[in-house]
């Protein structure tokens, strides 16, 4: 009982800190800052996805951009179908395109651009994750498999250039549902509202990871022949895990695009799918708040370094991937592991 009421004080003593945090931003924060923040704010939510699909699950997912591209793309097609006001987006003018392609035209509509950002990245990963769990596939064999997609998947934007914008991307947008970005206000309101929808992934993961499903996920990280001879199919629970990674990610994405006004490759290629990943390391995988903390850490250290040191600045990223594995091999998490070997040295020392 003492425990469970521990839980609770938790969880909502972390939730008053998120509130007064967000509202403290605006404040403290000049309008370049915050629209930093937010960025910051769209990775933690693939972070939150990443956290519970192989901290919880053991699956490495070194493909995330996937899904983060995914939303992302769908929600930049509608902003230009948006500002294009029933015509051509100004980039397809730039080739000669007289019509828009009949794959960009349900995206015209808000409702159906709502839907297909939680849809399409949820049924990729439902497709993907049934043709590789159900047949055994795991470990190092999973983390290559899903990093070539995320490969295949950024070269494919880049040869078409004609609907996609090639390497540029799709960017210049003047409205996000109606409101325009070129107002303050509105870039602010942009971050409550990531804010709230990370904050509201947090709460979603902490339920699935307390709730039956969430024991049986650890169990076919830990133990997944003995969940087969228990009569589960740890192939449908991974494959709901990573479907709500692919989610979570595809939100991030979407969000993304109006807060830094664009997307492109660059965006959701192999590089940045790492860089997903490692945020993840640095916070501590297992745990419910290390993916959003060392996310949001890894990326001001990023801008602060590269701020400060142009040229060397990526050489300090590696020293700290470098020292996280070496003396936090469990990230943040590892800090109160330590904290407590030095409690108990000092108690028998006394």
């Amino acid at each position: 009982m003492k425990l469970v009421w521990q839980s609770k004080w938790t969880l909502w003593a972390g939730l008053a800190v998120a509130v007064i945090a967000v509202v403290l931003a605006p404040l403290l924060l000049n309008d370049f800052r915050l629209a930093l923040l937010a960025k910051y704010l769209c990775y933690a939510m693939v972070a939150v996805g990443i956290g519970l699909a192989w901290g919880q699950g053991g699956m490495l997912t070194l493909g995330q951009g996937l899904f983060f591209g995914l939303g992302g793309y769908i929600m930049a097609m509608h902003m230009k179908l948006a500002d294009a006001k029933g015509g051509v987006p100004d980039f397809m003018s730039l080739y000669g395109t007289g019509e828009v392609p009949i794959w960009w035209e349900p995206f015209r509509s808000p409702g159906v651009t709502l839907v297909a950002i939680v849809a399409v990245p949820a049924l990729a990963a439902l497709i993907l994750g049934w043709a590789v769990f159900t047949r055994g596939v795991r470990g190092a064999y999973f983390a290559i498999l899903s990093q070539a997609l995320v490969y295949a998947f950024a070269l494919l934007l880049v040869n078409q250039q004609q609907t996609t914008g090639g390497t540029n991307g799709l960017n210049g947008f003047k409205g996000f549902f109606g409101l325009a970005l070129s107002d303050p206000a509105n870039k602010r309101m942009l971050y409550f509202i990531a804010a709230g929808v990370l904050v509201a992934m947090v709460i979603a993961t902490r339920a699935l990871m307390r709730s039956r499903f969430g024991e049986l996920l650890i169990a076919v990280r830990d133990q997944e022949n003995r969940v087969r001879f228990l009569g589960y199919d740890p192939a449908w629970t991974k494959v709901f895990a990573y479907v709500i990674a692919a989610v979570f990610a595809g939100i991030g994405g979407a969000l993304f695009v109006p807060i830094v006004g664009i997307i492109s490759p660059a965006n959701v290629g192999v590089t940045p799918s790492i860089l997903f990943l490692a945020g993840v390391v640095i916070g501590g995988r297992t745990t419910l708040l290390g993916p959003v903390l060392g996310t949001i850490g890894l990326r001001f250290v990023e801008t602060q370094l590269s701020e400060t040191y142009p040229a060397f600045w990526t050489y300090f990223q590696g020293a700290l991937f470098i020292l996280v594995i070496c003396f936090l091999p469990q990230g943040m998490a590892s800090i109160g592991t330590w904290l407590k070997w030095l409690r108990r040295r000092r108690e028998v020392t006394a």
